[in-house]
């Protein structure tokens, strides 16, 4: 081959160290795309864990809220014939355990009696809840408030003064519902106190 060939030869050919460079650089162009697509699916897989976690953080204290208003939530309206509140049991029922329930059928008739004999009525008020704990078929709650009793004396309703109350709640996970499984009053402070039922104990003034 002449010189002159020789040197068109090489004009035609690019440089080795030019092919390795384009080489490269499409293989780091790949390499960033992939991460890119790795760090967007990661971000919403994240993103989609943290939407389910506050869902359910949601969903649980909307249930703990949902017990302490239906079961310190009675009196003379709630009366049937018998001296039973029927409409009480079920609406409570309906947001606890079987296991739960089974307890609270046996301690329901203390608040049935308070209402029946003394005019009992508890309204209560919700001030604050708060999640403790948290997993996938299991929580613990917190809830703070009060209950405001009113009894009925010679025919005249007296009033009683708010009862502060802080309540630590169980609840679990059943057939894509939660329940509440559990409750017990968190001891110290101002926190109200809690009868053998389970049922914040009314106060002694003020009862016939």
């Amino acid at each position: 081959m002449s010189k002159a060939a020789e040197d068109d030869q090489h004009r035609a050919d690019p440089p080795r160290s030019d092919l390795f460079r384009l080489l490269l650089a499409g293989v780091l162009v790949v390499v960033v795309l992939a991460a890119t697509a790795t760090a967007a699916t990661l971000a919403l897989t994240r993103d989609g864990e943290a939407g389910d976690t506050q869902a359910a953080r949601e969903d649980v204290m909307a249930q703990t809220e949902q017990f302490i208003l239906r079961s310190f939530s009675y009196g003379p309206d709630l009366l049937a014939d018998d001296k039973t509140m029927p409409d009480y049991r079920t609406r409570v029922t309906e947001v606890i355990t079987p296991k739960f329930a089974a307890e609270f059928e046996q301690s329901a008739g203390a608040a049935e009696q308070l209402v029946a004999q003394a005019g009992v009525e508890r309204v209560p008020d919700v001030f604050a809840t708060g999640v403790s704990s948290l997993d996938e078929d299991s929580a613990r709650t917190l809830v703070a408030g009060s209950f405001t009793d009113t009894y009925t004396v010679k025919g005249t309703s007296v009033d009683q003064e708010p009862s502060p109350f802080r309540i630590e709640v169980d609840l679990v996970k059943i057939d894509g519902t939660w329940l509440v499984d559990d409750f017990n009053p968190v001891t110290g402070g101002d926190g109200g106190d809690t009868g053998e039922s389970g049922q914040p104990a009314p106060t002694e003034e003020g009862t016939p």
